[in-house]
């Protein structure tokens, strides 16, 4: 269904990675503390609006056989591994947060920093490594932490008011593996979601933005580390309205849930079976509309570097496992805006596209068959965070990062920073 278009090598090993909501542009957070923006190659048979001297923008990476990431812009924005990143609603703003423990929000354009705070201590007034961000509409952001604390920050607050978050809840006793929004109701007025999905630990939970924690589910005897959110399904009068939550586990089960019943799951597939159980399950992506066969499908990365294709109704694999990696976990999966599948594992990103049929056509190299090399572009001196620039990385994170077990990715970085500032301006 997929191939692989190009491969993207990264100067140390990924532990997060974001796709622009509007743009093709993929910005990666890794184990050195850098963040770098890449601009990824224009979508077959789309032209670019963009500046390009080059002149050569709206040549389809088809028909060229070549394919050029860009470097948008690279800076070592975190002192300790960069955790995770999220882009907001409307791609402006790129928030990072890392071991430091310091949460930055800096333009996504140029990688500038514009506003950053001090993540809140744990119980025990020590640091507490970020799990995970999302931004849950232009006015929240979500912020996940190793403690098992969820904090909400209201980005409406002007800077000189506290820094504390307007909300702490702890839906779950380990730390927050995964966080799924659901979309508004029709009686919505906003457009934005206010409730949430939760994974941690063995239970997963699901959090109001006004009435905070509303329902844990029973223990699932498994650890739950991934999820996504999936409507349109065939509905069943009295039994299902057609939108699950699916929960990736880590013994290569995938597990459905029906949006409403969250005390226990309702269907498993199986994705992977080995003895004594098989792969974690870390990453999720629903495959957009329009791409591969019509129907509803669920992207997999998995423990062993492979991506599996899920096909909901059926509920089962379909296809050939695709390779990411040979030894290192997918966990970054993502559809960019031309509908191309993005992984990231080890320290490699993937960009993959949809197989071309016989008619499609045409005499293409052999060379076509193996992965295209990527061409980078690196703007000197855009590493607005340090003074000690893009250069030698962390050497303390790196091996962080080899010994850190690839389905929880928990660094124990103890940094502690002193950003003060609120997330001014940023509405």
């Amino acid at each position: 269904m997929f191939e692989n278009l190009c491969t993207l090598p990264l100067s140390s090993e990924l532990f997060t990675q974001a796709l622009h909501p509007k743009e093709p542009i993929l910005a990666v957070g890794l184990s050195g503390g850098h963040v770098q923006s890449f601009r990824l190659p224009p979508v077959a048979g789309a032209s670019s609006d963009d500046d390009d001297e080059d002149g050569d923008g709206d040549t389809s990476v088809l028909s060229t056989g070549t394919s050029t990431i860009d470097t948008a812009w690279r800076t070592r924005r975190h002192k300790g591994s960069c955790r995770t990143l999220a882009y907001s609603n409307d791609g402006e703003v790129l928030y990072s947060a890392g071991t430091d423990g310091i949460l930055k929000a800096a333009s996504s354009s140029t990688g500038q920093v514009v506003s950053k705070i001090i993540v809140p201590f744990d119980p025990s007034g020590s640091a507490d490594p970020p799990t995970l961000l999302h931004a849950l509409s232009p006015q929240t952001l979500l912020l996940a932490t190793d403690s098992a604390a969820l904090h909400l920050f209201d980005l409406r607050a002007p800077s000189t008011l506290s820094t504390k978050p307007s909300q702490t809840h702890h839906p779950h006793e380990d730390y927050i593996s995964s966080l799924t929004p659901l979309p508004p109701t029709e009686a919505s007025t906003s457009g934005f979601s206010k409730q949430w999905v939760t994974t941690g630990g063995t239970t997963l939970a699901v959090t109001d933005l006004r009435r905070g924690v509303l329902v844990k589910s029973e223990n699932q005897e498994e650890e739950l580390l991934s999820s996504v959110f999936v409507g349109g399904l065939p509905s069943k009068p009295g039994r299902s309205k057609g939108e699950k939550v699916l929960v990736g586990s880590s013994n290569g089960v995938l597990t459905l849930w029906e949006r409403g019943v969250w005390d226990d799951q309702d269907e498993r597939i199986y994705v992977d079976v080995g003895r004594g159980g098989g792969e974690s399950l870390d990453s999720l992506a629903v495959m957009p509309e329009g791409v591969g066969d019509g129907g509803k499908n669920v992207v997999v990365g998995v423990g062993d570097g492979t991506i599996r294709i899920v096909q909901l109704g059926p509920n089962k694999v379909v296809g050939e496992a695709l390779r990411h990696d040979e030894v290192e976990s997918v966990v970054g999966l993502g559809f960019d805006v031309g509908g191309r599948l993005i992984s990231g594992g080890g320290s490699i990103v993937k960009v993959w596209q949809e197989k071309m049929t016989l008619d499609d056509d045409d005499e293409e190299d052999d060379s076509d068959d193996e992965e295209t090399s990527v061409k980078k572009r690196a703007l000197d001196g855009s590493d607005s965070d340090d003074g000690d620039g893009a250069g030698a990385e962390d050497s303390s994170d790196e091996e962080e990062g080899r010994k850190r077990k690839k389905k929880r990715r928990k660094g124990k970085g103890k940094h502690t920073g002193n950003g003060i500032l609120g997330f001014k301006g940023l509405e």
